[in-house]
């Protein structure tokens, strides 16, 4: 995500990252929850799975001095491992959800599964007057397919969609 993109999502999301929760999935070098914490978030915890990115991902916690907010899982971010409660906890867990899949996973054969994703974080990871902020590309989606029971708010920038889900 361009800096000026990650600048416009954290200025349109104000005061719901101070003290937030946040789950970062499909995290790459950690941008997103690592722009969260730097803007008061109590905690996150970053999902990647590819070795180079989990390797920059490990490497900006520990120059940015967040280790003990951050939880680094190295996962599929569409498992159930990925978005689990943590031990002890019951019930919807996260004020934030950074959703940034790869590009060919929302136009290609696993849109359905990150589509189910999004539901299942609404049901059982979202908290009350949190948000799910999904990175996609412009037109790549409809906000018909998010499903009913929730609200689906797209802003643009350039060739990039940012989707609020609620």
């Amino acid at each position: 995500m361009l800096d000026r993109v990650r600048e416009a999502v954290f200025s349109s999301l104000g005061e719901l990252v101070e003290g937030a929760c946040v789950l970062d999935l499909f995290s790459g070098s950690g941008s997103l929850g690592l722009e969260a914490l730097s803007r008061g978030a109590e905690r996150a915890r970053f999902v990647e799975q590819g070795r180079e990115a989990l390797v920059a991902l490990r490497e900006n916690v520990a120059s940015l001095e967040v280790t003990e907010r951050a939880e680094v899982l190295s996962c599929d971010a569409l498992s159930e491992r990925a978005r689990a409660a943590s031990p002890g906890a019951d019930g919807p867990w996260a004020d934030l959800v950074l959703l940034d899949p790869p590009y060919p996973m929302i136009e290609g054969e696993e849109r359905a599964a990150v589509l189910e994703l999004i539901e299942i974080l609404r049901r059982e990871v979202l908290r009350e007057g949190g948000v799910i902020v999904l990175h996609a590309p412009k037109r790549a989606l409809k906000a018909e397919e998010f499903g009913p029971g929730g609200s689906a708010e797209e802003r643009t920038y350039g060739s990039t969609a940012i989707w609020y889900l609620s």
